[in-house]
């Protein structure tokens, strides 16, 4: 197992590794980084822009997701339907969002300064090595979000 202290963002999947997940998310300024790949479930570190900055209205067929916002203020959004949300709320760094697989769901940045966090989807969502500059790249290498034409 190696452990990592000040480290390059990469995937290191599927090989062991243990770092501190909090720092990876602050240092990372990609939309969308891949830091861990494995069979079974898979960590990305996303930096969301100021000022309704935004994930996208989406929703995952096969995935759960847990989301960790270490820095900024968020809007959270889910539900089983875009016409019935039923969790509507603010959160703050600190605090985590659990989404369901075929739940709709978006986290909207509400502050004033980059929105840090971190990701866990199960099972893997993105390919292995990941890295997306921008929401549009996201889109760009990805395809629309799940769900939308976006």
């Amino acid at each position: 197992m190696t452990h990592k202290e000040d480290f390059e963002l990469k995937d290191y999947g599927p090989e062991p590794v243990s770092f501190n997940l909090e720092k990876a998310a602050k240092q990372n300024d990609n939309y969308r980084t891949t830091l861990w790949t494995g069979d079974h479930f898979q960590v990305t570190l996303m930096a969301i822009p100021p000022h309704g900055g935004d994930i996208g209205m989406e929703i995952h067929h096969g995935n759960d997701q847990f989301i960790y916002l270490v820095d900024g203020v968020g809007h959270v959004q889910m539900g089983k339907s875009k016409d019935n949300l039923t969790v509507d709320r603010k959160i703050h760094s600190g605090e985590a969002v659990i989404i369901p697989d075929n739940t709709w769901h978006n986290v909207v940045n509400v502050g004033d300064d980059v929105m840090k966090c971190y990701s866990i989807y199960s099972p893997v969502k993105h390919a292995h090595g990941v890295q997306e500059t921008t929401k549009d790249d996201a889109i760009l290498q990805e395809g629309p979000l799940e769900g939308t034409n976006e």
